[in-house]
């Protein structure tokens, strides 16, 4: 797929300067240095500089007095222009607002810190995804991924023994038992079927009314990404599928998969759905779906924008697919 890595997270090419995890001298010289810059996470929300058109990814010095706040030395997040930038996460910090909106599927809710300017706020990733830059968006990623990570896995999977953070952040070792972690990543298939001109979509329970995706499930151990896009169509919506292709990849770090973009050709088209996996599926022909992307069919949401789903189905309604 010649335009795959234009999908939201994917593309902008970040230097994420692997050679200095385990550099403690340059990585203090790094800490040190002026043009070095830190990206704010608050409860997996990054913060951002808003105006009535724009949204961008904030960049704080290290010198900044809100790093106080922070509850754990930063992750090294890569090179921009040569200097280095961070992530520290703010979570401890506590917001006299209401948060009841936080940690939902929907949350439309802004943080504002008193330290910082009225124009700077925390706010969810999927709501600002696609008005951030590439460079805005797999920097906000991967901040959000990785300390996402470090939340679940303080203690040793071997031995039960907390664990220690080095290179960065991008390693995790157990001083008991001598155990190394790593950051984890979930493969996960995501799958635009097709039936001559139909689509198959399928919504899973709690999304917001009429809301149709892509069918999508995690790859099991000991599984081709081919096998795994024909297993979870035939167990969610027994629905076969014959020819399988991959198309292009995403980080999504909700919390922290790899989606796996594929395109499948079904060779049968009666549905029967597991309701333990899917609430509903529909066949949906390339009218529809246009329809529906335009606004104008109701009861049919389509994939949000910047999710790969929608990339997949607006590159099927193109024929852009090759």
């Amino acid at each position: 797929m010649r335009n795959a890595e234009q999908v939201t997270f994917g593309g902008s090419g970040l230097d994420r300067a692997a050679d200095l995890r385990g550099d403690i001298p340059a990585l203090a010289a790094a800490v040190q240095d002026p043009a070095s810059r830190t990206t704010l996470i608050w409860k997996g929300k990054p913060l951002v500089v808003r105006t009535e058109t724009t949204c961008a990814l904030a960049r704080l010095p290290l010198t900044h007095p809100i790093l106080s706040e922070a509850r754990a030395a930063p992750i090294l997040l890569g090179r921009e222009d040569g200097a280095a930038r961070f992530a520290h996460d703010l979570s401890a910090w506590e917001p006299a607002s209401d948060v009841s909106e936080v940690g939902a599927f929907i949350d439309r809710s802004i943080q504002t810190h008193p330290s910082l300017p009225e124009d700077h706020g925390f706010a969810e990733l999927r709501n600002i995804m696609t008005a951030l830059s590439a460079r805005d968006a797999e920097l906000a990623a991967t901040a959000k991924a990785i300390l996402g990570w470090h939340d679940t896995h303080g203690f040793c999977a071997r031995c039960g023994a907390p664990s220690d953070v080095t290179q960065a952040g991008w390693q995790r070792v157990c001083q008991s038992c001598g155990a190394s972690h790593f950051p984890r990543t979930d493969p996960v298939v995501i799958m635009l079927i097709t039936h001559g001109n139909k689509v198959l979509l399928g919504r899973s329970p709690g999304w917001p009314e009429g809301m149709y995706s892509c069918l999508a499930g995690f790859v099991e151990p000991g599984e081709t990404i081919e096998a795994a896009v024909r297993r979870e169509v035939w167990e969610e919506a027994g629905v076969q599928v014959g020819d399988v292709r991959y198309l292009s990849s995403q980080p999504w770090p909700f919390p922290a998969s790899l989606m796996f973009g594929c395109h499948g050709i079904a060779t049968s088209d009666r549905i029967t759905i597991d309701p333990n996996e899917i609430e509903d599926a529909l066949w949906v022909s390339r009218e529809e779906v246009m329809d529906a992307l335009a606004g104008l069919r109701e009861g049919l949401l389509p994939a949000r924008k910047g999710a790969i789903a929608h990339f997949l189905l607006r590159n099927w309604l193109a024929d852009t697919l090759e």
